[in-house]
């Protein structure tokens, strides 16, 4: 059985209670590959402060975006998206975490972490999970336990080398 296989395509979770900055005790509930739409992708991006490292203005990027990332653990408050983790990936020995964003009001309450832990439970046990880092967030993924790898390598769109 493949790790993607272990839930069916669109299931909720579990959810867990979160106080938020009123101390309020509220239920934050978790999802695998709930559907989204582009628009609610574009809010989370702003509301967590990731949308200035995004294509938000590229309505026909974002829908890609949306449409093709093949793992996607989001986070509710309700109705409201409030965290979500987007990866690609094969679930054997990369995963691409492409996009992790939460919204600024509920970050440092362990729902970026829950998210990435959420994600790694779905792959395959020789399966890496990967990302590049938002400046902004380089001193938060060593808290949790991943590894800086200095041998990494971007190239960025239309510049191969035969260009």
């Amino acid at each position: 059985m493949r790790p993607d296989e272990r839930w069916p395509k669109n299931s909720a979770m579990t959810s867990l209670p979160m106080k938020t900055q009123g101390g309020v005790l509220e239920m934050i509930e978790y999802k695998k590959n709930a559907k989204i739409t582009p628009e609610q992708f574009v809010d989370i991006l702003n509301r967590s402060g990731l949308a200035e490292r995004r294509p938000v203005d590229d309505e026909t990027c974002i829908a890609g975006m949306v449409a093709n990332g093949n793992l996607t653990i989001t986070a509710w408050n309700g109705e409201v998206l409030v965290g979500i983790a987007r990866s690609v990936t094969d679930f054997f020995y990369c995963c691409y975490l492409s996009d992790l964003a939460v919204d600024r009001d509920y970050q440092r309450q362990g729902i970026g972490r829950e998210l990435i832990a959420r994600t790694q439970a779905e792959l395959g046990q020789r399966c890496s999970i990967i990302l590049l880092s938002a400046p902004k967030a380089v001193d938060y993924y060593p808290r949790i336990g991943m590894q800086r790898h200095p041998q990494a390598w971007v190239m960025g769109p239309n510049r191969s080398k035969r260009s």
